[in-house]
């Protein structure tokens, strides 16, 4: 048996919380990186076996598009997957009831699940310092449990909330941009996990590729990407009411 993180993290927190479970369930994992758009992820085929947790950001409380395509190329062979959809404190909707109908689709056999909270990816004041002491308590205790679950021969379906069909979404309108600091280093555009930064002028984004993952934002050494600070305001004070109060994991 070999246990498996596979995740989507633009900008880490999924990969914490991912972290917290994988280092619980075994001392070492093998990672995949779904944001790494290098990777022909159809070449990835698991066995019986194998335990694979499975992480993934909610984005507009569905799972992102480019990583449903990529977790969609895989071949899960009977593999065992634990569910993670990680979410700034808002809602997590439909995001795990896709990712099981996804990873199904690809030959997985779905043992648990978790809606785990972990800083906002674009309004970072939002669960800041999530996944915290508390909640490593928590996802660690979840894992001992998942070990019960996982000695079992013929494990219960897994019932999970969400709609079918999904909720809609577009994406979000506004991408981040480059300032006069940038200095063309490229970072940027070699770790977008959708190519939307051109190699040739990494100042510029393709909006119709970008996914507003924030990925730029974080790898940028000069702290030159950004959204628009109206929009970002803006979307802050939309966020207020929803996220300020403090969410708790949600564990099935």
């Amino acid at each position: 048996m070999r246990t498996y993180k596979i995740l989507f993290s633009p900008t880490g927190g999924t990969e914490r919380v991912a972290d917290i479970l994988t280092g619980r369930l075994a001392e070492n994992a093998v990672t995949i990186d779904l944001c790494d758009r290098s990777v022909d992820f159809s070449t990835f085929s698991f066995t019986a076996e194998d335990v694979c947790v499975v992480a993934v950001p909610s984005y507009g409380g569905r799972v992102p598009a480019i990583a449903v395509h990529r977790l969609s190329l895989l071949h899960g062979n009977g593999a065992k997957a634990i569910l993670v959809s990680v979410y700034g404190n808002r809602e997590f909707e439909d995001t795990l009831v896709e990712l099981k109908d996804t990873l199904d689709a690809s030959g997985f056999v779905s043992v648990a699940a978790v809606a785990a909270i972990a800083e906002h990816s674009i309004a970072r004041q939002f669960a800041a310092g999530r996944p915290d002491a508390e909640d490593t308590r928590e996802l660690e205790g979840f894992a001992d449990a998942i070990h019960i679950r996982l000695a079992e021969n013929s494990p219960p379906e897994l019932a999970l909330p969400g709609n079918r069909p999904y909720k809609s979404f577009g994406g979000l309108p506004m991408h981040p941009g480059a300032d006069k600091s940038c200095v063309a280093c490229g970072i940027c555009a070699e770790s977008c996990p959708v190519g939307a930064i051109p190699m040739d002028d990494p100042r510029k984004t393709d909006n119709e590729k970008c996914i507003t993952c924030m990925r730029c934002v974080r790898v940028c050494p000069q702290g030159s990407r950004n959204l628009n600070k109206l929009a970002l305001a803006a979307t802050a004070q939309k966020l207020k009411k929803v996220c300020s109060v403090r969410k708790q994991n949600t564990l099935f």
